[in-house]
């Protein structure tokens, strides 16, 4: 029989209590009933999914064995939204006290058993009133039979469900990712999802102890395989009862496929406290020597794992660049110094590879390609103690890695230096004579024969994803050249287009044509699956300044290309190309789009629409593009700069017309 009537609203409306999830995914109401338990102190949670006859969901329940709620002060707990009556605690997830009402995202019904030291009690929530709670408390005798046999502990029942949940194999998984972490610190908590146990996911543990004056300190790394979903890589202080009381994220949060959480458990905890006050004033805090002391030392520890986590990446990483066809095939040489030179080449890409994995990390194929095939001839010439030289004082390597490096550059024999440097050289120059026609002869530059020539030999400038541009399909390029004079106005220079010294020159600029380039690539997407990628380039004669009337005609293009049937295939993404001199000083638009995309971390992107992105460049930006993606190569291996200033326009063009490849 249902005994006292403790109901009551929550302090908040019920339109406020929806808009906090208003963006979670279906499966996440559940978990966060999950960590109601958990937070409760609960040593198993037992979910349970009832499938209908129609195969949707008809019933979810959460089972907990912890402390229960409370039914003396339900209007503390239920009564109260971002504000929940849990004693603060490190460990517990659902630190406000709003999870329990997220079910109403996938239900229409939510009904709490529970039972505590205080009582036992049912509340019920509505979605349709979800401020209210219509709260009883019961007789043990007639409180729900999954708890009659504990000693406390809540059952949640969630039911008449709106929202389909995904699948139990897609949602052990999301357990999995999501409360991992939280199952490698608490080996013994269980938490089971249709009687199966959630798998803490693959990981390595490392147990150290540290010792700091009088203190001890036990220690607990754990590297993930894979980075945890909802926690960042912390350091957690825990007091002798296994209670969190501080954490502070980790030093190796950007370290690259480095994901780990250290655990140090240690009585100095129990005393803990952020700061010291008069109610406190011998508490430990995170600037007390001691803390101190610990986290240099766990640095240190967690160093020496992550430098064997680089080893073993290492490993993987080359064995990976070798199916990709990076390293050389070393055409001509016999079977024995093939494999010998191949070995060579392996090894020394691994060193350099665990002393800055970023230098092959940051960059695509075509470069990690460079690199390496540098690296192999470099090893082998008569300039490897250069090498040796260079790397020393490029890379942070240790002395063991040093080593290691220089032993294996003394096994290597004299040979040619390498072709890749004559590339480099040739590269760092004609960017030098490209500027220098941009800086002193943008005036007297003509797209043809003068620019189309320079870029035809020239495809690198615009970094590996340009590189295919040669390669034209006819019938896309006229279609999209055609399209592109539907764009009023488009091929009209006027003199708001130059700057103030060039508007002498308009009736010259007016007689210059633009560049259009335009081709249909097969590509893959970022889902793995073969797409046409359609490049369109529109280079704007040198003496043009771009500005807003050129983003609005390049927003203009990009419709008229949507529209068109034969582009309409969602198998066709579009990447729409604005190139200029440089940027009108008097235009804001440009501008503001761009640091609009800022975040996106793609130079140029001025719209991110998924099938019809557009870019604004400027020739400077793609010249120190090139010198900043080659900085460490052409700063250590000192290429010398050409003299320019005495060079003519068609002295420039001419030599920029040979391919610099």
């Amino acid at each position: 029989m249902l005994a006292t009537d403790i109901s009551g609203t929550t302090e908040i409306s019920g339109e406020g209590i929806k808009k906090h999830f208003k963006n979670i995914e279906p499966w996440q109401p559940i978990l966060e009933l999950v960590w109601n338990g958990l937070d409760a102190r609960a040593e198993n949670v037992h979910v349970i999914v009832e499938d209908n006859a129609m195969h949707g969901v008809d019933r979810v329940t959460v089972l907990d064995d912890g402390e229960g709620i409370d039914p003396l002060t339900l209007k503390d707990t239920f009564g109260r939204f971002n504000d929940s009556n849990k004693k603060e605690d490190a460990t517990q997830h659902g630190a406000h006290g709003r999870g329990r009402l997220a079910f109403h995202r996938i239900c229409n019904q939510a009904v709490w058993h529970t039972k505590c030291a205080t009582g036992e009690a049912r509340i019920q929530v509505e979605a349709s009133n979800i401020k209210h709670f219509a709260g009883h408390i019961l007789e043990s005798k007639v409180q729900h039979r999954a708890l009659r046999k504990q000693r406390s502990g809540t059952m949640v029942e969630l039911a008449q469900f709106t929202e389909q949940l995904p699948g139990i194999h897609e949602l052990r998984e999301k357990f999995s990712a999501e409360l991992g972490w939280f199952l490698a610190l608490h080996p013994k908590k269980r938490i089971t999802l249709n009687a199966v146990p959630t798998i803490v996911p693959e990981h390595e543990l490392r147990d150290e102890e540290l010792l700091v004056g009088p203190h001890e300190f036990k220690v607990q790394i754990i590297r993930w395989e894979d980075k945890p979903t909802s926690e960042k890589s912390f350091t957690y202080l825990l007091g002798s009862d296994g209670k969190i009381v501080y954490k502070q994220l980790s030093t190796f949060n950007n370290k690259a496929g480095f994901f780990s959480s250290i655990y140090v458990t240690s009585a100095w905890g129990d005393e803990f406290a952020l700061e010291q006050d008069l109610l406190n004033p011998q508490a430990h805090t995170p600037s007390s020597i001691e803390w101190k002391k610990v986290v240099r030392d766990l640095g240190e520890v967690a160093h020496a794992m992550y430098e064997e986590f680089l080893r073993r990446k290492a490993e993987t990483e080359v064995e990976r660049y070798l199916e990709d066809g990076l390293f050389p095939t070393y055409a001509g040489l016999d079977p024995d110094q093939k494999a010998w030179r191949l070995e060579n080449a392996k090894d020394l890409v691994k060193t350099i590879y665990i002393a800055d994995p970023t230098i092959f990390n940051s960059g695509g194929k075509k470069q990690k390609k460079v690199i390496i095939r540098l690296l192999d001839k470099l090893s082998v010439s008569n300039e490897n103690e250069s090498l040796f030289e260079v790397l020393n004082g490029v890379l942070d390597m240790d002395s063991e890695s040093l080593s290691m490096l220089a032993s294996q550059l003394r096994r290597t024999t004299l040979e040619n230096v390498v072709s890749t440097i004559e590339t480099l050289q040739r590269r760092q120059d004609a960017v030098h004579k490209l500027r220098e026609l941009m800086n002193c002869h943008h005036m007297a530059v003509l797209e043809t024969p003068d620019l189309q020539k320079i870029i035809e030999a020239n495809t690198w400038l615009f970094g590996p994803r340009y590189e295919t541009i040669g390669a034209e399909e006819d019938t896309f390029t006229k279609i999209a050249r055609r399209l592109r004079n539907l764009v009023p106005r488009i091929d009209v220079v006027e003199a708001t287009d130059l700057d103030d010294e060039d508007r002498s020159e308009v009736t010259g600029a007016q007689r210059q044509t633009d560049l259009f380039l335009a081709r249909k690539i097969p590509s893959l997407g970022t889902d793995g699956k073969v797409l046409y990628r359609c490049l369109i380039i529109e280079i704007k004669r040198p003496s043009v300044s771009l500005n807003v009337k050129h983003l609005r005609q390049l927003d203009d293009y990009a419709g008229i290309l949507m529209k068109h049937p034969e582009f309409c295939s969602e198998h066709m993404h579009f990447e729409l190309v604005l190139i200029g001199r440089k940027i009108s000083s008097a235009d804001v638009e440009i501008s503001s789009r761009l640091r609009g995309q800022m975040a996106r971390g793609d130079m140029g992107l001025v719209s991110d629409d998924p099938r019809m992105k557009r870019y604004v460049l400027n020739w400077y930006t793609l010249l120190d593009s090139f010198e900043l993606s080659n900085r460490y190569m052409l700063d250590t291996l000192r290429l010398k700069r050409v003299n320019l200033e005495a060079a003519t326009k068609d002295e420039l063009v001419s030599e920029l017309q040979v391919a610099s490849r």
